[in-house]
């Protein structure tokens, strides 16, 4: 049966609350942490290490904490542009990428310095299918993208053998979405060749045997591909880690797949705040809430929700509330919070709900909670070693583990 570790992807050390659960999931006897460079910008990182203070050595023996490189963003995007790294990958204006030994090094130093330990248990190439993702764009043709993409990887596998070698790390491999693709999409990193990539890495540097141990991808009760993946990995001797259990594709469409208590507080909030707005200053703010109101229901999934929070509502409030004096923004900003909290609540119930209707036939026959079969599902299946589970409070600790 598979292990839950915990996911730090959205944890935050400026969240007291996300360090609790952290702190609440090694007393439950947690034994891997799953991070990375890039998680809100080395936040996650941090907030490992502030749990971990809490805890004598022998504690922290037992955790194995499990990083990855690879992503150019945020703070990484600032020190590119002062200096260049090497080998980048110009997915997005947003979102860089490289895999290239100096920056594995620049990263693996931030990342240990971060977490505040002097050795990583395991460290992960982080997507390196960002090079075919771009060649693919600029019509590489498919046997020279693979070439280059199996050469970059090649490359990094020698420099992460020659990190265990100076004793930085213990082992290494890769996190990639595309291992768990349909072999015949055009994205998909085929995988049987990395074993003799390891063996050859480790003879060049001069080590006796390979460190290369673990793949980790997305495996769900709605993505199965990867389990082919995960298969080749156990009978290779490596360990899975399946990640994003619970967010789930299907065709062009994303599901959560957990069910959500309808939110006690929301119409408090929401007629609390139609009162505050019935006015002409406030009036666009009166319109959005109705509007609001009225199409709860309609999002997709809460990732939809989120994007459209941060892309349309919140500039929207904001070029409302300039209006309004110092004193009064702030009084209306309380209130606007509180409601968008309550109001993410009934999204994610109203998502819930019809999650359930398209997905009924694959959970008839399971008489839990979404999560709860989601999880179970992962759990039954002999080639997964490790679920990975987000949990940001420890309320979230306390469910998880109960499964």
């Amino acid at each position: 049966m598979s292990n839950f570790a915990f996911g730090t992807y959205r944890i935050s050390d400026l969240n007291p609350q996300h360090v609790q659960a952290l702190k609440s999931a090694i007393e439950s006897g947690i034994t891997m942490i799953d991070t990375s460079s890039n998680y809100m910008d080395g936040g996650a990182e941090r907030a490992i290490a502030l749990a971990m203070r809490d805890f004598d050595d022998q504690t922290k023996e037992r955790i194995e904490i499990v990083s990855k490189f690879g992503y150019i963003q945020n703070s990484n995007m600032a020190k590119h542009k002062d200096e260049a790294f090497e080998e980048v990958v110009e997915y997005s204006a947003d979102c860089f990428h490289s895999i290239s030994k100096s920056f594995m090094q620049d990263q693996l130093t931030e990342t240990l310095s971060r977490l505040e330990m002097k050795k990583l248990d395991c460290y992960l190439i982080h997507n390196p299918e960002y090079y075919l993702l771009d060649a693919i764009n600029k019509d590489v043709a498919k046997d020279e993208r693979l070439d280059e993409m199996y050469s970059r990887i090649y490359d990094a596998f020698v420099a992460l053998e020659e990190e265990v070698q100076n004793g930085r790390i213990s082992s290494y491999g890769i996190s990639s979405n595309s291992f768990a693709k349909p072999s015949n999409a055009i994205d998909f990193l085929p995988y049987e060749d990395l074993l003799t990539f390891a063996q050859n890495a480790a003879e060049v540097v001069g080590n006796k045997e390979h460190s290369f141990t673990t793949i980790e991808l997305p495996i769900n009760i709605l993505e199965t591909d990867g389990l082919r993946c995960a298969s080749w990995a156990k009978e290779s001797g490596l360990r899975v880690l399946a990640n994003r259990p619970l967010n789930a594709g299907e065709g062009e469409l994303m599901y959560r797949l957990a069910d959500y208590d309808e939110s006690s507080d929301y119409y408090h909030h929401f007629n609390e705040l139609i009162d505050m707005s019935d006015n002409d200053t406030l009036r666009p703010l009166h319109v959005l809430l109705e509007q609001l109101d009225d199409n709860k229901h309609k999002f997709g999934w809460i990732g939809d929700y989120d994007s459209f929070l941060y892309s349309q509502i919140i500039p929207h409030i904001k070029k409302t509330l300039e209006e309004l004096s110092e004193e009064d923004v702030a009084t209306m900003f309380s209130s606007i919070d509180m409601f968008l909290q309550e109001y993410r609540k009934m999204v994610l119930f109203e998502c819930s709900k019809s999650t359930r209707v398209a997905l009924k036939e694959k959970f008839s026959e399971c008489s839990g909670t979404l999560q709860e079969c989601a999880l179970q599902f992962l759990m039954q299946r002999d080639n997964i070693d490790y679920i990975l589970v987000g949990m940001r409070k420890p309320l979230y600790v306390d469910e998880i583990l109960a499964i």
